[in-house]
């Protein structure tokens, strides 16, 4: 091992109980989304990094675009270190997290440590990687003041909208020319390289009937009728799905869930209004628009069978599929090459299921790969669920890859 990587090394082995302490402050800062009031949680994590020597830039998203993507307050933040001509690479993760729900063992902002592992809401998902990125760049730095050589630059983008859509994080960044990355590095997971993940359709559809009174339902429609029927073809629909598959290791099936239902107005009412709606995954070789006029006309055509009722379906969300593109194998290489060396085992790259803010750099043509701290699976995290969790051995084990593939993506002979 050279002499900047073993320096690189120590410098995150030195550095655990601060990285810890870090994020431990990220976690006990609420920011559930919904209601989606990050903003203090964006001046407490710049607060922090601050007094780490960095430069923080704040970038508040005007507030018409944050009513319009569903929340109170959005502050993105940016920090760039230059250390020369080269390549920028972004290192992207967000800090709202989902309301943490019942069923908790632990508080949900007490950031508690037991027996290695850290719980509170956020911590794996993906404040995590705030302390991830930020430490690699510190040890990076270390380096550099000690001399190795470096070219490039490195930025970290700490955003706040990824739970709701991500439309005014990391796209707002690069449609108001705030940055424009070479290649960028996502949230993620310690033991895989994601190269690829499932796009989303959420779809509300409204089935609209006519009330009467339950002691004569022959002379109303009954919305709630046809919305069953509507349903039940749907269901049948979902088992086609499962028919089609990814050629992607990671990702199997499209599949489709139906995840609220409401309606009527009272029990002895013929229901007039049923309204539900529907997630749909979208596998990478399939194109979100196709399957988003597909599902709609055959939603459609299933209410055409219930006479009287009408239909309406609103797009709530069109998530776009991660894709691989030409120039992620460079980060793959360097990523798994320190991930094989630190953990000791093959780390592989493949895709997942799910959705996240590395599709937006995707999308602008940036080499993007999802790596960071965490387990296997989101489910041994508990992501999304009561007492998540992160064993801190992965987040300094994480933070020391994604150091060292920075040096080695940023390093004159890379």
């Amino acid at each position: 091992m050279s002499d900047s990587r073993a320096a690189i090394s120590s410098f995150v082995a030195g550095h655990r109980d601060a990285a810890e302490r870090f994020l431990a402050e990220l976690v006990r800062t609420p920011s559930d989304n919904p209601p989606g009031d990050c903003a203090a949680h964006a001046v407490r994590a710049a607060a922090l990094l601050e007094g780490f020597g960095f430069a923080v830039e704040r970038h508040p998203v005007p507030q018409e675009a944050v009513a319009a993507n569903g929340m109170v307050s959005c502050v993105n933040l940016i920090v760039r270190e230059r250390f020369g001509p080269g390549p920028t690479i972004a290192c992207n993760a967000h800090g709202d997290v989902v309301p943490p729900g019942a069923g908790w063992s632990k508080a949900p902002y007490g950031a508690e440590v037991r027996d290695g592992r850290m719980y509170g809401r956020g911590v794996a998902v993906s404040k995590s990687d705030f302390a991830t990125y930020a430490f690699a760049l510190l040890a990076l730095k270390a380096a550099a003041a000690a001399g190795a050589k470096l070219g490039g630059t490195v930025e970290l983008h700490f955003t706040y909208d990824e739970e709701v859509g991500g439309a005014i994080g990391p796209p707002w960044l690069l449609a108001q020319g705030l940055t424009k990355p070479d290649y960028a590095i996502s949230a993620g997971f310690a033991y895989a390289i994601t190269t690829a993940h499932n796009g989303c359709l959420h779809l509300e559809v409204e089935v609209g009937g006519k009330s009467g009174h339950a002691a004569e339902p022959a002379k109303g429609i009954d919305a709630l009728e046809a919305a069953t029927g509507i349903l039940a073809a749907l269901y049948q629909l979902r088992k086609q799905y499962a028919r089609v598959r990814s050629r992607i290791e990671g990702i199997v099936s499209p599949t489709l869930v139906i995840g609220l239902i409401h309606g009527g107005t009272n029990t002895n009412v013929v229901p007039d209004r049923a309204v539900f709606r529907l997630d749909r995954r979208i596998i990478p070789e399939e194109s979100a628009l196709e399957v988003e006029t597909t599902l709609t006309r055959q939603i459609h055509e299933f209410g055409a069978r219930f006479s009287g009722v009408t239909i309406e379906v609103r797009r709530i969300l069109l998530a776009l599929p991660f894709v691989p593109i030409e120039g992620q194998e460079k980060l793959v290489a360097a990523i798994s090459k320190n991930a094989r060396a630190v953990f000791g085992e093959d780390i592989p790259a493949r895709g997942v299921p799910l959705y996240t803010d590395a599709r937006h750099y995707g999308a602008a043509g940036v080499p993007t790969v999802l790596y960071g701290a965490g387990p296997r699976t989101l489910a041994e995290a508990n992501g999304h669920r009561a007492d998540e969790n992160l064993e801190l051995d992965d987040l300094h084990r994480a933070t020391e890859v994604v150091a060292l593939s920075l040096y080695d993506l940023l390093s004159p002979r890379a």
